[in-house]
């Protein structure tokens, strides 16, 4: 098995710090939930595009470290990289963000991946070729299917779409709820991952 992930939204975990960050900007009422899609979608309500754009830019540049790491993510990685599986981290995220004071994102994720003890040795020891960073969604599916990817996981349905048929395609879906294609399978928690990967 070759294992490709998502990382934004699949791997780390945003809702929270998304949340706080609106707040202390005075950008949304504290009473508001605690995800991303909240904020994002009370924001475009008030015609607040570009405070999301900017908000977006800070989260993932300069304050990607106060985000979490979905919880038995790195456990379950863990176990899979126990069975001698090879992983990779294939994410599409531009270079800096789109508006506002200038990040470099993919450094700032690699950042995040490094302090999770995803290079350590007594953490999953990747190595940096085991992670790419694409700069377009079809640059992201090319590079998933030229790495030979059996199984991928992302919290994004068009991106599933797009990968061939050869590719169990498998949706990262904490929060939601809905069918799905019957060919694909649906990870709502990461401790579920080595018995669904089995049932595959």
């Amino acid at each position: 098995m070759i294992l490709g992930l998502d990382f934004d939204n699949t791997l780390i975990c945003y809702d929270e710090l998304f949340y706080q960050v609106a707040v202390d900007k005075g950008l949304i009422p504290s009473d508001l939930s605690k995800t991303k899609n909240t904020v994002r979608d009370y924001l475009r309500q008030l015609g607040k595009e570009d405070d999301w754009i900017l908000l977006q830019g800070e989260v993932y540049g300069s304050r990607i470290q106060e985000a979490t790491a979905f919880d038995g993510m790195q456990e379950a990685l863990k176990n899979i990289a126990a069975q001698g599986d090879t992983m990779f981290l294939i994410s599409h995220k531009t270079r800096t963000p789109y508006m506002g004071q200038q990040y470099d994102l993919h450094q700032a994720a690699r950042g995040w991946l490094d302090s999770h003890a995803f290079f350590d040795v007594e953490g999953l020891g990747w190595q940096g070729n085991q992670v790419f960073f694409e700069l377009t969604k079809e640059e992201k599916v090319q590079r998933i299917v030229q790495l030979g990817c059996t199984h991928y996981i992302d919290d994004l349905p068009e991106i599933l779409e797009m990968l061939p048929d050869t590719i169990q395609k498998i949706l990262f879906a904490p929060h939601k709820t809905g069918a799905i294609p019957k060919e694909w399978k649906r990870l709502d928690e990461w401790s579920l991952l080595p018995e669904l990967l089995s049932s595959c």
